[in-house]
């Protein structure tokens, strides 16, 4: 691939093919709607990666996935295509599991695949599970699964997050105090039978979109939230639509305020109708000697070409005042393969690292379920106007 990708994992690839060619992993997708199909692409940017069977209940999200697997230039003769977990799990015909399917399935299918016999490695996309009971109960049933457990955080592995991560990591911004997360962006997409228009089947949108970003505040704080305050409504989006009889009621725009055990507060800024901004990600980490930025722009499949940017870091020593912009160029093939600025592509090189033991699994159960967690308690902060203690 190209230099603009970051060193650290130019290495990863080269290292698992450095005594001969790629050793091959074949996936079996469970849940075959759009972000399956954004995994397709990526995995066909990696060598040793095959995508031998697909699951899922719907034919024409079969149909969709099955043509994007087989028209990759490292497409298997055949793909498998099963209705049931069960049929996927018992087939042999996979190495490793990626689930795609509605936030309020992953439950069962992880109930599923943590008890057949064979341990199977897993990245489950977030949110991990819709409710707090859920997530003890997954807490306890992974503590015994005997094999990678990684949960899709993808904001994690853009470049620009990583630069900016850089910076906090090698001292620069002193002690960090703040921390602030702004997405402004496009409304929900339409799904199968429309599920993400529902509460009850994502988690609610401080579960199902903005567990990324209160990973991130984890991440990049290394510690725990201890008191959550959201003030959020459905106040644009989705007030002219009804399925059987029903609006959606899901939430659209929120501030959330999270404060850390340590001492550091992190602000989220949601808004989903602000499809007109230039940059969708505003990431701030404020420390008390300098402030490090960094600004994701716009998916190019949600934006004009003549109005395409590249990502930008930006770093502010308090002392001497003089702030530094750059741009972080990433591989077009990688930016075209997804909606998430490349991170796909660079989470499944870390995922590969794990499957074949050649790494450690880097987003856990456990990130996972405290993600969750956190959008829980917003959503029932938002709901109850008051801040909710962890």
């Amino acid at each position: 691939m190209s230099a603009n990708i970051p060193m650290t994992q130019q290495t990863a690839q080269v290292q698992d093919s450095a005594s001969g060619p790629a050793a091959t992993i074949r996936y079996g997708i469970i849940g075959a709607g759009q972000m399956a199909r954004e995994h397709v692409r990526n995995l066909g940017l990696i060598p040793g990666s095959q995508v031998t069977a697909l699951c899922d209940p719907h034919p024409e999200s079969l149909d969709l996935t099955h043509a994007e697997v087989m028209g990759l230039p490292n497409a298997p003769d055949a793909v498998a295509r099963f209705e049931h977990v069960g049929q996927l799990l018992a087939s042999g015909l996979v190495d490793a599991l990626l689930i795609a399917s509605p936030n309020d399935t992953h439950i069962d299918i992880l109930g599923k695949i943590f008890a057949h016999p064979h341990p199977y490695p897993v990245l489950v996309e977030k949110p991990v599970c819709t409710t707090m009971a859920d997530t003890y109960l997954l807490e306890e049933q992974a503590a015994r699964h005997q094999a990678p457990i990684w949960v899709a955080m993808e904001y994690r592995y853009m470049p620009p997050v990583q630069q900016v991560l850089q910076h906090l990591r090698a001292g620069d911004l002193g002690r960090l105090q703040m921390v602030s997360i702004r997405e402004h962006r496009f409304p929900f997409l339409d799904k199968v039978d429309d599920w993400n228009r529902f509460s009850e089947r994502t988690g609610g949108t401080l579960v199902e979109k903005c567990c990324h970003f209160f990973d991130l505040m984890r991440l990049i704080t290394t510690d725990e939230p201890v008191r959550v305050y959201a003030s959020g409504g459905a106040d644009v989006n989705h007030a002219e639509e009804s399925y059987g009889g029903r609006r959606p009621d899901i939430l659209d725009n929120a501030f959330v305020i999270v404060d850390f055990a340590g001492g550091v507060r992190a602000m989220l800024d949601l808004c989903m109708f602000a499809e007109g901004s230039g940059f969708q990600e505003h990431i701030s980490l404020v420390g008390d000697a300098a402030k490090a930025e960094c600004f994701v722009p716009v998916d190019a499949n949600h934006w004009p070409a003549e109005h395409a940017r590249q990502a930008e870091v930006e770093f502010s020593p308090r002392s001497p005042q003089g702030p530094v912009r750059r741009e972080v160029p990433v591989d077009p093939a990688v930016l075209a393969a997804g909606a998430h600025h490349g991170s796909t592509y660079f989470q499944h090189l870390g995922f590969r690292r794990a499957v074949l033991g050649q790494g450690p699994v880097e987003v856990t159960m456990r990130d996972g379920l405290q993600a969750v967690r956190i959008g829980l308690a917003a959503e029932e902060s938002a709901r109850a106007g008051q801040a909710v203690t962890l």
